[in-house]
């Protein structure tokens, strides 16, 4: 995992504190009792529920391990106001395609939170990196996979809360 600083809303840092919190106080010590079950069983060679509850330990482990490399590197990103209207997290864009004629909205997030189902994008995708710090009324060109598409910016809101 690199050290690059991994920007995050504060609702996602919350968020990622409360699973850490969870993963280690909860989550932890019920594998562990699977694992304690599963060895007095006997036999831990053919003992699928000892497999799986190892298994299950190691998963959570490398997700704690996920988590505390984040909030070790992460820098949570607020609106100061100090440049409204501007593109950051949290911010909902409303774009035309300019080739394909084609308006499209998008919410930026920031790397953890990006769901492309869902239309959100990271700060660190190639549509929202180009995105980040500019307004409404000015185009970006974006280097995509298909090639370089410009995406004129229409309108710059904040992401209602109830949709985060």
């Amino acid at each position: 995992m690199s050290d690059k600083k991994i920007l995050l809303s504060l609702d996602e840092k919350i968020k990622l504190e409360e699973e850490l919190e969870h993963r280690k106080v909860v989550v932890a010590p019920e594998i562990s009792k699977k694992i304690g079950d599963a060895r007095a069983q006997g036999d831990l060679s053919e003992n699928a529920e000892y497999d799986s509850a190892m298994d299950e330990q190691a998963e959570n482990e490398g997700r704690i391990l996920e988590i505390e490399h984040m909030l070790k590197n992460c820098q949570v990103v607020t609106d100061d106001g100090s440049n409204p209207g501007s593109i950051n997290l949290g911010s909902r864009v409303k774009v035309l395609n300019v080739e394909k004629k084609v308006e499209m909205v998008f919410d930026i997030v920031g790397t953890t939170e990006a769901d492309s189902m869902k239309k959100k994008i990271s700060n660190d995708s190639p549509i929202g990196g180009a995105l980040m710090g500019k307004v409404a009324g000015e185009t970006v060109v974006v280097n995509t996979p298909l090639g370089e598409t410009g995406f004129k910016i229409l309108e710059v809101t904040k992401t209602p809360k109830d949709e985060k």
